[in-house]
């Protein structure tokens, strides 16, 4: 039986995301929203039928770093996890993020799950000093907020 050997491990940017200098900040819901519509959901493995969660990083004057792709679900779920959700923003040191998902359905009402993981999430970031500025929920034309929707504080 072959012993367990340990691995160096690299982080890498996996393609340029430029933007238009009026979309390099996200103060609101439709800044998240715009940026997913420009570059999540037109990157070749996105499925709209299915829901894919993905976390904004953003440095201290909430100027996107760069985005992370988390998990791709089925039609009505994506399985998500801490570690996952926060991997990405202790690696590129992020000051804060926004989490972003889809409704296949198109209706970006967000769901009991949905309010049940924020809230589990932003007790996360509270312990790890990354601030969750919203959880920003992606319809076929509209989005929600549930920051503005008052689960997120």
């Amino acid at each position: 039986m072959r012993e367990f050997d340990p691995k160096e491990f690299k982080v890498i940017a996996l393609r340029e995301c430029p933007m238009p200098k009026s979309m390099r900040v996200c103060h609101t819901p439709e800044d998240a929203a715009s940026y997913w519509r420009l570059h999540v959901a037109t990157h070749p493995r996105f499925n709209p039928d299915c829901e894919c969660f993905v976390v904004l990083l953003l440095n201290t004057r909430h100027r996107v770093k760069g985005h992370h792709l988390v998990a791709l679900g089925i039609l009505d779920s994506a399985l998500v996890h801490p570690r996952e959700v926060f991997r990405a923003a202790v690696i590129g040191s992020a000051s804060a993020i926004v989490l972003m998902h889809n409704h296949p359905s198109g209706d970006p009402t967000p769901s009991n799950a949905d309010i049940k993981m924020t809230c589990e999430l932003v007790r996360a970031g509270d312990l790890m000093k990354i601030e969750v500025l919203d959880h920003v929920i992606v319809g076929h034309s509209t989005q929600s907020s549930l920051r503005e929707l008052g689960y997120c504080s």
